[in-house]
């Protein structure tokens, strides 16, 4: 062969198969490295490439098929070539060192570089390479498909099942890290929101509620005048209507509903008539629960209850809402008893703040796992009510005890994380 065919002929061939193995090397790389999901999205842009990479991608094993049946053929032929390049430039000596230099290049040139791009840059490559392969299967099938049949079998004894590549769900936590890692993709904001509502489930009713002691309501027993001043003062649209205590609940008063009593028919019975059923949850039902139930029922409010049937607080379609988007309206008074900042690294915080909502404003790592409240999580860590003065350290925040009732906690001065431990503003 070498004295009917020109060298420069045969350096030629030699050239293009080299560069034929560093397809099939790169491109097998860059398509099985191919984000499945951003392929899927690119697959229903219109995409071409991204269509026929999907397509290929849903059996690897024939994909695969096609390459090692190509990488061996191009590469044994380059070796045979070489092996007749180096037999006519210096006889038998120069076949062994021919074999060498074409072991280098192909390993550097044909299979390392293009790899390592295909790695850097999957979809470059992939695509118009999909382009090439999804003929090429066509016309390689009966091959590829001895060649499946045959190591499908081998794979068959070892209890392994073809079952074709499909698209595995992504976890909750997974799908997490995916928001996580956009980055600049996706704006501070709404990458937040994203998390907000994956963590739905892991955050219940007792969560967000108001508490038992700080529910808003009207007890029938109270005077007219009296039931019309809370009322008046409401910031809220609806109210528990309850006969002497909360536990004892007859209804909700939308207020909006009030707008066709005038001040001579306003009485208690004529309140009755404006009540809706209340709407009772058990504690410890995930907000993504609550949410869709809200939906379903359509309801914005609901009493939560416990297992005996004794009203623990109230949750609204907005405290859930909240939780996914952040705070609609705030009260600066109520922000200013919650928390005031005595100085750069202390704080006075009223010990019935919700552990939750002092961690989201003041972008603290109090732990949410246990009590509620400030005055819970440092009653339970102690096991009884503090004295003033009393110093403790819960997850490196340095507290103290300022203010005591009879029968709870009333204010702390809470400190920056110790040293090693600090959050950033």
């Amino acid at each position: 062969m070498g004295d009917d065919v020109p060298l420069a002929a045969l350096m030629g061939l030699l050239v293009a198969l080299l560069l034929l193995s560093a397809f099939f090397s790169g491109s097998e790389t860059a398509l099985m490295g191919l984000n499945r999901y951003k392929l899927r999205h690119n697959a229903r842009e219109g995409h071409r490439g991204a269509k026929q990479a999907e397509h290929l991608l849903q059996r690897p094993d024939r994909l695969l098929g096609v390459i090692l049946l190509g990488t061996p053929l191009v590469n044994f032929s380059a070796a045979a070539l070489v092996a007749i390049i180096a037999f006519n430039l210096g006889g038998q000596p120069a076949v062994a060192l021919g074999t060498l230099i074409l072991t280098l290049v192909v390993l550097r040139f044909s299979e390392t570089a293009p790899k390592t791009l295909a790695a850097l840059h999957p979809e470059r490559l992939a695509f118009p390479a999909a382009i090439i392969y999804y003929p090429l299967l066509k016309i390689t099938y009966p091959l590829v498909w001895l060649t499946n049949t045959a190591s499908n079998g081998v794979l068959y004894l070892f209890g392994v099942r073809e079952n074709g590549a499909q698209l595995q769900s992504l976890s909750r936590e997974e799908l997490r890290t995916v928001v996580d890692e956009a980055g600049g993709r996706i704006s501070t904001r709404y990458r937040q929101m994203l998390i907000s509502i994956l963590d739905l489930e892991k955050v219940t009713v007792d969560d967000v509620m108001v508490p038992h002691n700080e529910i808003v309501g009207i007890d029938l027993d109270d005077e007219t005048e009296v039931i019309e001043e809370i009322i008046a003062a409401s910031q809220y649209t609806r109210l528990p209507v309850y006969q002497d205590n909360i536990d004892k609940v007859v209804g909700i008063l939308h207020l909006r509903r009030l707008a066709n009593l005038t001040q001579r028919s306003f009485d208690k019975d004529a309140l009755k008539r404006l009540l809706e059923e209340p709407y009772f949850v058990p504690e410890g039902t995930p907000l993504s629960t609550q949410l869709v139930q809200f939906q379903r029922r359509r309801e914005r409010i609901a009493l939560v209850v416990d297992e005996y049937g004794d009203i623990q607080g109230i949750v609204t379609l907005e405290d859930i809402l909240e939780e996914i988007v952040g705070e609609f309206t705030t009260d600066p008074a109520d922000e200013e008893d919650d928390v005031v900042r005595e100085g750069p690294d202390s704080f006075l915080v009223s010990a019935t703040s919700n552990i939750r909502e002092l961690n989201r404003s003041q972008n603290w790592a109090l732990p949410t796992d246990g009590p509620k409240t400030l005055n819970g999580l440092i009653v339970e860590l102690l096991e009884t009510i503090p004295d003033p003065s009393t110093c403790v350290n819960i997850s490196g925040y340095p507290i103290e005890v300022v203010a005591v009732d009879d029968n709870r906690i009333r204010t702390v001065r809470v400190s920056r994380r110790i040293a090693g431990q600090e959050i950033e503003d």
